[in-house]
């Protein structure tokens, strides 16, 4: 059995009198990329935000690794992408991943290395000497993704991390996502991309608060009939509405 790395029990959060989520409750694994879904505002945001420890909920628990977030000893275990690009315009890219790296503890005798291994998966290798006041939004994403990368920790979150970004560049860091899952990383992901949805090992969709889903993508499309995720979102949405 795989071990649980993320586990929400039972989250409730409020902001003013919006209930944002709803008892929620999932888990994320060892070996299993979770893709979380739903329309914005939903509270996907916020789910990662909890589990982070970046939010407090008002009721229920987040713990990673067994523990309760936050806790500054988990962060170099934990690769994580914001919706907002949290980078320094001022410094090139090489810069920038250099202090980040040095922050995730990644060793000087690998610095190097792992700069060049995840600049290569965003294709980012030509133009790390560049400053990131002069770069495009789609290569910022990028970058932020090669950060989250850094040090190749054993659980990635990544909040929409490829808004932006080109199909085939796309379908390039999807194969790096499985590639990691496959060698016992788990990953937590939200997107708005239905496509990338379908390769998940497990959709959680939100709607209203609630999480009225959460299995592999095929246990879905067959339990509301459908041939896709996206006609799942769909159908679900027309239900609840």
């Amino acid at each position: 059995m795989s071990q649980t790395i993320i586990n929400l029990k039972q989250i409730h959060k409020k902001f003013g009198p919006q209930i944002v989520l709803d008892d929620i409750s999932f888990q994320v694994s060892l070996g299993e990329i979770v893709g979380l879904i739903g329309p914005s505002g939903a509270g996907k945001s916020t789910i990662i935000k909890i589990t982070l420890g970046m939010e407090k909920s008002d009721r229920g628990q987040a713990t990673v690794f067994q523990t309760i977030m936050p806790n500054r000893k988990l962060l170099h275990q934990i690769g994580y992408m914001a919706q907002s690009d949290a980078l320094y315009d001022s410094l090139t890219a090489y810069e920038n991943l250099v202090f980040f790296a040095q922050m995730k503890g990644v060793a000087k005798q690998q610095l190097v290395s792992e700069i060049q291994r995840v600049s290569a998966v965003v294709d980012l290798s030509e133009y790390l000497s560049k400053r990131v006041g002069g770069y495009s939004g789609g290569m910022k994403r990028r970058l932020s993704l090669a950060i989250a990368l850094l040090g190749n920790p054993p659980l990635l979150v990544l909040d929409e991390p490829t808004v932006g970004i080109d199909p085939a560049l796309r379908r390039k860091i999807w194969h790096e996502l499985t590639r990691l899952k496959t060698a016992g990383h788990a990953i937590l992901i939200t997107t708005h991309v239905m496509d990338e949805a379908e390769l998940t090992d497990r959709v959680a969709l939100l709607l209203g608060g609630h999480l009225i889903a959460n299995a592999a993508p095929q246990v879905l499309e067959a339990q509301y009939q459908v041939p896709t995720i996206e006609d799942v979102f769909l159908k679900a949405e027309g239900d609840l509405a």
